[in-house]
């Protein structure tokens, strides 16, 4: 992301000091909605305030951490997705650079109706860990990241070792957001974000996991069944996978 004259855009919150630069970047769209900037904004100044005393920590039992410099610290809060003009996706990156370089990636489902973080379980007419929504919603993740790792020739391409992380329960499926669609206001299903590390080798990079609204559709609820609709555009696929 960057400024129009090609300049790095000034960040929202900020702290650097000799040992750490963090800082947090807010999508323009998140900026127009006050309550939702509020909440991002919030929420990375927190995340600043940890790895500030992280850091601070770190130098106190052992100075030799900052030998090469100061540590990095990026997060960026960019729009996926507006769905009937009430629900928001937001994938949130984090990038560290404490002299080995990582990435994370999060998700938050932000409802503008009520101001506030809400999960996907409003869609669905249950979402018990184990239970048959959770059971079908795994299935359809692991078959999508099975046809990804196939194109990166990845070594665990079976699903023999990633399939062990991921578990059939809103916290142990992955990040998940609400997928773009061909069909204006609409979802075509749900996308999960999952970091390097999380599915496969450091190397394989991040993987995005789309699931068809149609896999799911014994399970839609009212509402569910309101926002989902249509297919995932082209051009989404492609800006999701490296």
């Amino acid at each position: 992301m960057t400024a129009a004259n090609g300049a790095e855009p000034k960040p929202d919150a900020a702290l650097k000091n000799k040992i750490l630069d963090a800082s947090v970047f807010l999508d323009e769209k998140i900026k127009k909605d006050a309550a939702l900037a509020s909440d991002c904004l919030s929420d990375g100044k927190k995340w600043i305030a940890k790895v500030a005393a992280d850091a601070a920590k770190s130098l106190k039992e052992d100075p030799q951490f900052f030998k090469e410099g100061r540590w990095t610290y990026e997060r960026r809060y960019d729009v996926r997705s507006v769905v009937g003009d009430r629900y928001v996706s937001i994938v949130r990156s984090d990038y560290v650079d404490a002299h080995a370089p990582n990435t994370d990636v999060d998700t938050v489902l932000w409802d503008r109706s009520q101001n506030k973080r809400i999960s996907i379980r409003p869609f669905f007419t249950e979402t018990a860990d184990n239970g048959p929504a959770m059971d079908a919603m795994l299935k359809a993740v692991v078959a999508a990241l099975k046809v990804e790792k196939k194109k990166r020739d990845a070594d665990d391409a079976a699903g023999v070792e990633f399939l062990q992380n991921l578990k059939p329960k809103l916290l142990g499926i992955g990040a998940v957001s609400l997928a773009p669609s061909t069909e204006a206001g609409k979802s075509s299903g749900l996308t999960f974000h999952y970091p390097p590390y999380a599915v496969g080798a450091y190397a394989e990079g991040e993987y995005v996991a789309f699931v068809p609204w149609e896999a799911l559709k014994a399970f839609l609820t009212p509402e569910g069944a309101r926002i989902f609709g249509g297919a995932r555009p082209k051009s989404d696929e492609d800006a999701t996978q490296p």
